[in-house]
């Protein structure tokens, strides 16, 4: 069971990335999928959650509100992580998980499954 995070890179500060988060070895259609990031020196903080099955509810970190957007494509066992607007305090490894039979949670510890995480660095 894997889950594999792409599309980071290093952009200017205004630009859009789309993550994406590939899932294999297991459906995930039945689980929540949520983005946390890191950045250096600091906790692992939630950034923005899909429910369950259709995707019908999503949650946000504050910080990230309109500028952000999560999606899931259950065909492709896929999550996406469109960012719009980047600003330098992005920078950091975007992660993104499943949480088992979950509806929505930004509890990180409800996540069980982890993807390696991808880089993401705004420069101004």
């Amino acid at each position: 069971v894997q889950l594999q995070a792409s599309g980071g890179g290093l952009v200017q500060a205004g630009a859009s990335l789309r993550l994406s988060c590939a899932g294999s070895g297991r459906a995930f259609t039945g689980d929540a999928m949520g983005w946390f990031r890191q950045a250096p020196g600091k906790e692992r903080e939630f950034v923005a959650g899909v429910s369950r099955w259709t995707g019908s509810n999503t949650a946000y970190a504050d910080s990230v509100k309109g500028r952000f957007t999560i999606s899931r494509d259950n065909a492709r066992n896929t999550v996406y992580l469109q960012i719009d607007s980047l600003k330098p305090e992005d920078t950091a490894v975007y992660y993104c998980a499943a949480a088992s039979s979950k509806w929505l949670t930004n509890v990180r510890r409800e996540y069980d499954y982890w993807g390696q995480g991808t880089q993401v660095t705004v420069s101004s």
